[in-house]
């Protein structure tokens, strides 16, 4: 049995760090240099530093990428643009896999693609978030109101002065499927999501969404 093939055995998982790599390896000399050369051939792929997954001749099941942005950095929850689009409550396909975490904004480009993380308070991040489950992997994205909040709130370009710039921003500049956000509309977790933000530019979006909806 060959080193990789040994990996294989030790690792169930698809996605692995450095810990248990060096674990799988600790029988070979010079693990570090083994671990070089499985990856210069292909064999493991380095998602980031510490962090891994098996190349496709190795790869028991595909692997979500969704899953991947938990763990690239965090904590974080997937949310904004990917979100709205996984959702369906933006027409355009997202491939950029976007987030928000409580660290400071950050970027990924990796083999499997770009995470980028925006960076919100703790309170603001901790609210609205869901598990997705899939046989491959689970993981965590905001629901989809939230994820429209956050894009409201780190959305730099829009700085409304009234609830009346929303409409437009909503519905022409992000093109959010109107009827789509009645239905995910509540009003209790409208207001909800209003006392975590505690922030003007989301008060304004819950006002403008409670009467637009007639959810007063």
């Amino acid at each position: 049995m060959n080193s990789i093939e040994h990996v294989r055995n030790v690792i169930d998982q698809e996605v692995f760090d450095y810990t248990q790599l060096m674990l799988a390896l600790t029988d070979y000399r010079k693990p570090r240099d083994l671990l070089t050369s499985l990856m210069q051939e292909g064999r493991i792929i380095r998602i980031r530093k510490g962090l891994y997954i098996f190349g496709d001749a190795y790869r028991r099941s595909p692997i979500p990428t969704e899953m991947l942005a938990n763990l690239i950095y965090g904590p974080s929850l997937i949310s904004l643009d990917f979100a709205l689009s996984w959702y369906g409550l933006i027409p355009e396909r997202v491939y950029e896999i976007t987030s928000i975490s409580t660290g400071r904004s950050r970027r990924f480009d990796t083999p499997v693609g770009r995470y980028s993380y925006h960076q919100v308070s703790p309170i603001r991040m901790a609210y609205g978030a869901t598990i997705v489950k899939r046989p491959a992997g689970n993981w965590i994205m905001c629901e989809p109101v939230k994820a429209l909040a956050d894009k409201v709130w780190t959305d730099k370009r829009f700085n409304p002065t009234s609830r009346g710039a929303y409409p437009d921003y909503i519905f022409e500049d992000l093109r959010i499927d109107e009827k789509l956000l009645g239905d995910l509309c509540k009003k209790a977790d409208l207001v909800d999501l209003e006392k975590n933000y505690a922030a003007r530019k989301i008060s304004w979006l819950v006002e403008f969404l409670k009467s637009f909806y007639n959810l007063i």
